[in-house]
């Protein structure tokens, strides 16, 4: 989307005021970037073996803590707030989008997708973050002078109390402990994580790019330039083109099958199932399991092939003769859905764990 103009010198003098009026009243006034300590502070701060912690800092009415001592997340994207802006906790970056917005009243294009805001992602659908801002009741009339409601510190109290205390929880440890056990299983047994085939999709990996198949020419001279992963030895070219391109494919399935198998063993008392138990767990989720993996190697254009190394295009597959054109198609229509969620890497592993585990679809 075109940078918006530069905004006129009476918007940025109005600007500066509101960012003055916040700053007297909220926490990032002393210790900031913009707010330097004083060298007497810095002093004070040296001879001090134990600094009080946020809770402390609250509890004792110290209002003048920084923002980025707070350590509180921005509300819309999750990046480290830097204080209490437009009426809720917020990074620079989304107090700037917001400001933006409103003093400039841009109008973006409509997003049905509900996009989900993260620091990694927020620029990427500015309709969705606008929405969300609005949803979290920012408001250019939340601006606010004084220092920070005691109802607003309470509230702060609160939330920090509840969440040292849940630190040490044992269920919460194990939680956590079992998450981390998962995901290292889910690294070691599969090859091509998302963020490695995002990495090569999107270009930005040091991977060479992958060789475009977008017709029959261009497969023929994959298959002399790329190694593919065979079923079976010295399996001759298929005479059909539609059966030929199939079988590639499905050559990345089985290959994922085979990896979730030694996944599933990964997963704590999976193998002390009976046998058959284990196969039927296996038999009825490797289905499902399989589409969320597939989606990592999908966009809206084609798949990735080869361990990478190749790229079909989806409208090649398209012009396969049916039935094959007909089975790989709603494959992309639910992977474009399923990477929308933007799920990464631990959250595959224990969607996919728990995808495993529950046994069919009763």
């Amino acid at each position: 989307m075109e940078q918006p103009p530069e905004e006129a010198p009476e918007v940025r003098e109005e600007e500066e005021k509101e960012e003055v009026a916040e700053a007297e009243g909220a926490p990032e006034l002393n210790g900031g970037p913009e707010h330097p300590l004083p060298s007497s502070s810095y002093t004070d701060l040296s001879r001090s073996s134990s600094p009080p912690s946020l809770l402390d800092q609250l509890q004792m009415g110290c209002d003048g803590a920084s923002g980025g001592s707070l350590n509180m997340e921005c509300r819309v994207c999750g990046d480290q707030a830097s204080g209490f802006h437009y009426g809720v906790h917020a990074c620079e970056g989304c107090k700037g989008f917001f400001r933006r917005t409103i003093r400039m009243k841009l109008e973006y294009e409509k997003c049905e997708r509900s996009c989900k805001i993260q620091k990694k992602n927020r620029n990427k659908c500015q309709y969705c973050r606008f929405q969300k801002c609005l949803a979290l009741g920012m408001s250019h009339n939340a601006i606010r002078f004084g220092r920070m409601p005691e109802a607003e510190k309470r509230k702060l109290v609160a939330g920090l109390t509840a969440n040292e205390g849940s630190q040490h929880n044992p269920q919460v440890a194990d939680l956590k402990a079992f998450s981390k056990h998962i995901y290292n299983a889910y690294l070691k047994n599969f090859n091509m994580t998302k963020k490695k085939a995002r990495g090569i999709l999107t270009g930005k990996a040091s991977h060479t790019a992958p060789f475009v198949i977008h017709d029959i020419e261009t497969l023929w001279q994959a298959e002399k330039g790329l190694v593919w992963k065979q079923l079976v030895n010295g399996l001759p070219p298929y005479k059909e083109i539609s059966i030929h391109v199939f079988y590639r494919c499905q050559c990345t399935t089985v290959e994922t099958v085979r990896e979730l198998t030694e996944f599933a063993k990964s997963i704590p008392n999976f193998s002390n199932l009976f046998l058959n138990d284990q196969v039927t767990l296996l038999k009825y989720g490797v289905h499902e399991a399989i589409f969320a993996m597939l989606a990592s190697i999908v966009n809206k254009d084609g798949l990735l092939v080869a361990n990478g190394t190749g790229f079909v295009t989806r409208e090649f597959l398209r012009s396969l003769r049916k039935p094959f054109s007909d089975i790989i198609e709603p494959k992309f229509e639910f992977a474009v859905k399923f990477n929308a969620l933007e799920l990464d890497d631990s959250d595959l592993a224990l969607f996919i764990a728990a995808i495993i585990l529950c046994g069919g679809t009763d």
